[in-house]
């Protein structure tokens, strides 16, 4: 079984990107020109290969044995980036609600709720919601899956997570728009800062 794990080095130190022989420390010209909303982003795994078909076994359903494996990428790649003892609270990236009844389950939560008992945290489980219908991201333009998550998210009660520093938790990052939107609802309902994490993401 290949895993393609991911270098914490010789990243950007905002989207976490990795660029072939840079050094640590710097910001890409991406961020520079039109930055996330998070303020920082890691993840595990490239999304390909072996990596690949376990994370959609995991996401389908069919794989939740898989969980406890997961949360050590997790939080092997939270870890190398993150100064997890300042981080107050670990929120999962909530889905739509037919994601939810096709699944019957937010992979997410289960990931997050074992991260936050691994750094002795508190998990929001609930704090942020879905809202709208957007388009399915898969197959859009980088540009337009900006746009197609614009407004999707709402926090439900800000008091937990007003001044604090979150650990926002999703499975797969492609371009980081809806994380990057998530994170923007976060600091608009008060947060200081949004660390992002995720197993896997796609590499352009």
């Amino acid at each position: 079984m290949r895993i393609p794990f991911l270098s914490q080095e010789g990243c950007c130190r905002v989207c976490g990107r990795s660029v072939e022989n840079a050094a640590g420390g710097f910001v890409c010209e991406e961020c520079r020109r039109s930055g996330p909303f998070y303020d920082a982003a890691a993840s595990a795994v490239v999304f390909e290969d072996d990596a690949r078909a376990l994370l959609l076994k995991y996401k389908s359903g069919e794989g939740v044995w898989l969980k406890d494996d997961l949360v050590d990428w997790i939080a092997a790649a939270a870890g190398a980036r993150y100064d997890l003892a300042e981080v107050d609270a670990v929120v999962p990236m909530p889905i739509t609600l037919f994601h939810r009844i096709d699944r019957g389950y937010n992979q997410c939560v289960y990931l997050a709720r074992s991260i936050a008992k691994h750094i002795d945290r508190a998990c929001l489980e609930s704090v942020v919601a879905r809202c709208g219908h957007p388009k399915r991201q898969a197959g859009l333009s980088e540009e337009e899956r900006r746009e197609n998550v614009i407004g999707t998210f709402k926090v439900i009660d800000p008091k937990p997570v007003r001044g604090r520093t979150i650990l926002l938790l999703d499975d797969v990052m492609a371009t980081g728009s809806t994380l990057s939107e998530c994170a923007k609802t976060l600091k608009e309902a008060g947060a200081w800062r949004v660390w992002a994490v995720t197993l896997a993401r796609s590499v352009r």
